[in-house]
């Protein structure tokens, strides 16, 4: 048996490969960055949540895990992609050593992380939804002369800076979101976002928590 971590991922040439094309079908298709840095900041994000709430380090190491290839399956086209990625990521996870009994948890995370069709039922799962959906960031936009246009790369561009802060004792899990007014009213980012925060509030369920979006410091769910 090997003990499959993000380290591992990140060193290993066919995962970055995959996710290289990933992001470059994108590109293509005029979608915001979903790569090795997408895939960076979810795993740590991933890991963060359930070392917050103190859940086991099998867990904390699986979910960050799913969250480095939650987003392998655009090599194969955007629709349906988590479902593609979970295949995906069980072939690349077994040619590694992964055990099945790890394997299917992290399928199942990778395969529920989209809001149209996803459901969240295990920690893993919940935790990968939570992450992939706070990297709200200028960072991620390609194409900064497009934001007039695209109202996604508008709202992206207009997010200076997101965070997830986990409160353990509160039992509280929020998503802090600062928005340059200038760029994007905060109601853009309602306009196209709102699923992805109602499956969010479904993930902090899983974890017993309830789920807080705090933009330009007011409480807004």
């Amino acid at each position: 048996m090997s003990i499959i971590s993000v380290k591992s991922l990140k060193n290993d040439p066919e995962v970055k490969i995959y996710l290289q094309r990933a992001d470059k079908h994108l590109e293509g298709i005029g979608y915001t960055e979903h790569g090795l840095r997408h895939a960076a900041i979810t795993a740590k994000f991933c890991e963060r949540v359930l070392r917050s709430l103190d859940y086991s380090s099998d867990p904390i190491r699986l979910a960050g895990v799913a969250g480095f290839l939650h987003d392998i399956g655009n090599v194969c086209g955007r629709v349906y992609h988590s479902q593609t990625g979970a295949i995906i990521a069980h072939s690349l996870l077994s040619e590694m050593g992964m055990t099945s009994a790890e394997i299917v948890g992290i399928m199942e995370a990778i395969g529920n992380h989209e809001e149209d069709i996803g459901q969240p039922t295990s920690e893993i799962s919940a935790a990968l939804i939570l992450a992939d959906k706070s990297d709200v960031h200028r960072s991620r936009v390609r194409t900064p002369r497009f934001i007039s246009f695209d109202i996604h790369d508008r709202v992206n561009y207009a997010a200076e800076k997101s965070d997830l802060q986990i409160s353990k004792e509160k039992r509280s899990i929020s998503l802090l979101i600062t928005i340059n007014t200038e760029i994007s009213q905060v109601m853009e980012y309602f306009e196209i976002f709102l699923s992805r925060m109602i499956i969010c509030r479904k993930a902090a369920k899983v974890l017993s928590c309830e789920f807080e979006l705090i933009i330009n410091g007011n409480k807004l769910l």
